[in-house]
């Protein structure tokens, strides 16, 4: 794949695919991290001269404009954190689009708005989305790609663009690639994989995946469930997916015949609701009672899961131990992501909540090896599927 250094952006408006999906509470940003991850790239082409227009999607309209949706507060933080005034189109491909772009001179930002506003951006009808990302080409003469958190998809941005305009990867696609082609080559051992959040039926590809790749799977977050139902356990009112008992139950049997180690909670945090408020208590993971849900791993689990991790070369982390965001429930997060830090391991987040929960629990990202800004896009790479956006970035 061509970088930026192949490319000649001086005077030239570069389209620059980022991703700036970040949570929203109402206008206020709640954690710019995806937004500051973009800046190196966008930086870069400034200095070189480049008109810069930033396009990115925010939540997930129903392809119409949508006031909740809006970048206009990005465009705010990003020009805060760049130092300049960022120009805000309110449309995509529109009139403000065209004439904001044109009004562009060397070494000025424009945001445009929300992608997802229009139709095209995420139709499954190839004409649509080329009819769409024909009207985006007209607002530039190159284009770069730094949505990582995008690249799993076939939108007109990620995918159609690029074969319209001269293209390169950006800083941050090409570092996020380099990190996991480290972690499904030749990772250093032994390699651990902590998968946690809410389903185990989202990461089952990337489970059936890294059987063949981790030495361990330590599992917790709401997914465990299943794990410990296929393992005869009573759950009570966890979270559970019943029609994957069965793969589940295939998934312990080959682990257990290929030699890789599942590491499982040996107790987790019950409570009698979902709320920070409700009564709650560590309880076995074998006797959870029938009227409680596990929200969290349990205290005996923190130092099982510190311990199995202590002697480890590298490690994927994706997914929350708990419900982080209830102060209650985030203990078991939290000491997943020091036992990370003290385990002097190469450690790679894998974006999503996991990111989130670094950042919002006050660590360092420093102290960790790479913050990964697309957790969907990572685990479809760990999982070997193809990525559209890298497929069209490369030549």
């Amino acid at each position: 794949m061509r970088t930026i250094d192949d490319l000649d952006v001086s005077g030239k408006r570069v389209f620059v695919r980022a991703d700036l999906n970040v949570p929203l509470d109402g206008d206020r940003i709640t954690d710019d991290g995806r937004i500051r991850a973009s800046l190196p790239t966008i930086t870069t082409l400034r200095e070189r001269g480049a008109r810069v227009v930033v396009a990115a999607h925010l939540g997930r309209p129903k392809g119409a404009p949508d006031p909740a949706y809006s970048l206009r507060p990005v465009a705010a933080r990003l020009g805060e954190l760049l130092g300049t005034e960022v120009a805000f189109a309110t449309d995509t491909a529109g009139d403000s689009a065209r004439e904001v772009t044109a009004a562009l001179a060397d070494g000025e930002v424009a945001l445009i708005e929300n992608l997802r506003f229009e139709p095209g951006e995420t139709s499954k009808d190839d004409a649509e989305r080329g009819e769409f990302a024909d009207r985006l080409a007209r607002l530039a003469d190159l284009y770069v790609g730094d949505g990582f958190g995008a690249v799993h998809r076939r939108h007109a941005s990620v995918y159609d663009l690029p074969q319209r305009l001269p293209h390169a990867v950006g800083g941050l696609v090409l570092a996020e690639v380099e990190v996991l082609r480290t972690l499904t080559g030749d990772p250093r051992r032994p390699y651990a994989v902590v998968l946690g959040g809410s389903k185990v039926s989202d990461k089952l590809g990337v489970i059936d995946n890294l059987l063949g790749t981790a030495d361990r799977l330590l599992i917790g977050g709401g997914m465990v469930f299943t794990f410990l139902k296929a393992k005869g356990y009573e759950v009570g009112k966890s979270l559970l997916e019943e029609d994957q008992l069965d793969t589940v139950r295939e998934y312990l049997q080959r682990a257990e015949k290929q030699g890789v180690e599942i590491v499982l909670p040996v107790d987790v945090v019950a409570a009698e609701a979902f709320s920070a408020d409700a009564p709650h208590a560590p309880v076995d993971a074998d006797a959870i009672p029938a009227d409680r849900m596990g929200l969290d791993i349990g205290p005996k689990s923190r130092e099982l899961f510190a311990s199995r991790l202590a002697d480890t070369a590298t490690v994927f982390w994706n997914g929350p131990m708990g419900v982080f965001e209830m102060e209650p429930y985030s203990h078991g997060t939290r000491a997943l992501a020091q036992a990370l830090i003290d385990s002097g391991a190469f450690t790679v987040v894998g974006g999503g909540d996991s990111a989130a929960a670094v950042r919002s629990l006050g660590f360092a990202e420093s102290a960790f090896g790479h913050i990964s800004t697309g957790g969907g896009a990572s685990l479809e790479y760990l999982e070997g599927k193809r990525l559209p956006g890298i497929e069209a970035l490369a030549d």
